[in-house]
């Protein structure tokens, strides 16, 4: 099952270029990994100084692998250096479909077709 990775970081305005950089530089290596699908990088609009990366890999296990090699703590320990803070991570799954299809919504409810203008 697929995860997404949300990687947040703060940082002060005068080390936004080497930050940038050194995403850049971990999203080029990140791409070359088994089972990595996207990644998108956010900044906070209510805090210039936070940025958000997205990530999104085939499993939790090609995850984990691109976690502990190398060549992504040699760049992370760049990312530390430069901004002196850890970086935080939360890995989520998919919530709606699967999951809310197998455990909240009784299965003859998806299951059956829906009349014209039937209410739900």
């Amino acid at each position: 099952m697929a995860v997404e990775v949300m990687i947040t970081r703060k940082f002060k305005q005068h080390q936004a270029r080497d930050l940038i950089r050194l995403i850049i530089q971990l999203r080029c290596l990140a791409t070359c990994q088994p089972g990595y699908i996207s990644g998108e990088t956010l900044r906070n609009i209510n805090d210039p100084g936070e940025c958000l990366v997205i990530s999104t890999w085939q499993s939790f296990e090609d995850w984990d692998r691109w976690f502990h090699s190398k060549d992504r703590h040699d760049v992370e320990d760049k990312i530390y250096d430069l901004l002196g803070e850890k970086t935080e991570y939360q890995i989520y799954s998919p919530l709606v479909g699967r999951v809310i299809q197998e455990h909240f919504i009784p299965e003859e409810y998806y299951t059956k077709k829906m009349k014209k203008n039937e209410e739900i």
